[in-house]
């Protein structure tokens, strides 16, 4: 555990401190890349995230999907109100009021009715703080995508867009924050890609 907070520090510290102009530049590369996704374009509800600490800015891509694909649903995670430590998704549009969570990131007011159950999201763009080549993510050491996506490991044969099963799980990330192996522990979820401003890694799960 203490070498996962080590690298987690290390790591943190490197993407934040990228200039502005390679912050944008990895935010419209990485937008072009996901465009390119057959498994993305074929979605209709999407989930990503807010950007926060460094992390790659997503805020391109979420446009671009509201300018040009009427048919697709964007979903953001908010602090789930009574399982602590898990994430709700809720439907977030153009107009959406936000609010900043304890943890100063903004996500979407809660409602009940723009919850949008996780099976139901086709993609789920990740955060994360370090990858490897093998689809190892490590996040911030909260544990809430790995408790909320525990499903996805209990079957094996969910990654089929056929039914309204599990997810595909892509990690969004700078160049900066690969290493050569991740430490891993049990409870980690593994990624089905990972997309950075230069190259998008594919995996196929056991």
């Amino acid at each position: 555990m203490q070498a996962r907070a080590q690298l987690r520090k290390k790591l943190r510290e490197a993407r934040r401190g990228l200039t502005n102009q390679q912050h944008t530049d990895a935010a419209k590369r990485i937008a072009s890349r996901l465009r390119t996704l057959p498994f993305l374009d074929n979605s209709t509800t999407i989930a990503g995230y807010l950007v926060n600490d460094g992390e790659v800015n997503l805020t391109y891509f979420i446009e671009s999907i509201w300018q040009s694909s009427h048919d697709k649903k964007f979903a953001l995670p908010v602090l789930h109100p009574v399982c602590k430590g898990h994430l709700l998704f809720l439907s977030y549009a153009q107009h959406s009021q936000l609010v900043k969570n304890k943890y100063n990131i903004e996500e979407p007011v809660l409602s009940c009715e723009n919850v949008v159950p996780v099976r139901q999201c086709d993609v789920i763009l990740m955060p994360l703080v370090g990858f490897d080549v093998n689809g190892n993510r490590l996040g911030m050491g909260g544990g809430y995508y790995d408790r909320t996506l525990s499903f996805t490991q209990r079957a094996p044969d969910s990654h089929s867009f056929s039914g309204s099963k599990a997810p595909k799980l892509v990690g969004i990330a700078h160049d900066i924050q690969e290493v050569d192996a991740l430490p891993i522990a049990p409870w980690d979820v593994p990624l089905d890609a990972i997309v950075t401003p230069s190259r998008t890694l594919q995996f196929t799960k056991p």
